[in-house]
């Protein structure tokens, strides 16, 4: 029978690692604005255009590009994230992330893929505290993917999809 105090939790950034204690050990050797420049980020969408509302499945990839392990530092628990048009997650509202440090390790040469969805609408909060979500507009929208470290100019990659006015409702 399975101890359940044992059992690890869902994987919440997309990514089930096995913990390497001395691809820890080794990462720490590698200077973090080496390792930060080290890792490349890479984006894209299973299609280019979209109907108003219709969801749209992203990709995300990084790429440690050094043959030795390093270790990215974030300021907080979130490791990477995705923005639409400068929204991260297509929502303005806030967004509550633990304050605490955390880091990106990655295998010598490791790629890590995650997919997630945006639904194609975006949600706004307003004045009178009352969310609502709304399609995105028609035409073009970027979604950017990074890389959440300290500095100003991320490891980041985007992407440009556009939303279409649907044939069937013109007819």
């Amino acid at each position: 029978m399975m101890d359940r105090r044992r059992r690890r939790a869902e994987d919440r950034t997309g990514f089930d690692d096995t913990t390497n204690y001395l691809t820890l050990a080794l990462a720490k050797l590698v200077p973090r604005s080496v390792a930060r420049r080290a890792v490349s980020v890479a984006v894209w969408t299973d299609r280019d255009e979209y109907e108003p509302g219709e969801p749209v499945e992203i990709t995300v990839e990084f790429h440690n590009r050094l043959p030795v392990p390093v270790e990215v530092p974030t300021p907080r628990r979130r490791r990477w994230g995705w923005t639409v048009d400068g929204l991260l997650e297509a929502t303005d509202e806030r967004r509550y992330v633990r304050g605490e440090p955390a880091t990106f390790a990655f295998r010598a040469g490791e790629r890590k893929r995650v997919t997630t969805a945006w639904n194609g609408r975006v949600r706004r909060s307003s004045d009178d505290d009352m969310d609502r979500s709304e399609p995105a507009g028609a035409g073009e929208h970027t979604i950017t993917a990074f890389l959440a470290t300290r500095t100003d100019d991320p490891p980041a990659d985007e992407t440009t999809v556009r939303f279409v006015r649907s044939r069937r409702s013109e007819s």
